[in-house]
Order: structure tokens, then sequence, then C-alpha cells
């Protein structure tokens, strides 16, 4: 179920190495290799439908998504 979580919950998911989630990161190849959180699979939000079966293809996984937007 989606939901939302805070960037100090997020912190502690990534610094709890037992927790297994995946990462995803929702900007352009060019911003994501400026600059991304440890761990983070690149996921361009112009490349979702194609990518995302092969990159995520556990629909029971739990998967954070993120986009460090300025906006």
């Amino acid at each position: 179920m989606p939901g939302t979580i805070s960037r100090d919950e997020l912190k502690e998911k990534i610094e709890n190495e037992s927790d297994r989630f995946l990462l995803v990161e929702t900007l352009p190849p060019e911003r994501y290799e400026f600059a991304h959180l440890p761990g983070a699979i690149n996921l361009p939000p112009d490349r979702i439908a194609d990518l995302a079966p092969a990159i995520l293809p556990n629909k029971q996984a739990d998967i954070v998504v993120y986009c460090a937007s300025p906006t």
C-alpha cells in the first residue's frame, strides 16, 4: 500500500542493514549521476513503463521512491 515516509524514517531504513527494501530515484540519468542516495536505483520518469518490469519485478517488495527535485 502506498504511503509516505519522512527523511528521518528513510535515513533509518538506509542505516538499518536488516531492513530489506529497494530505493528508487526518479530523476533523469544525468541528475542521478551527479548525486543520489547510497544504494539508489535510477528509474527516470520517462522510462518507468519500459524499465520498471525488469528493475522491479517483485510486486511484493518494499519499495521507496524519491525524487530529489528542488520543486
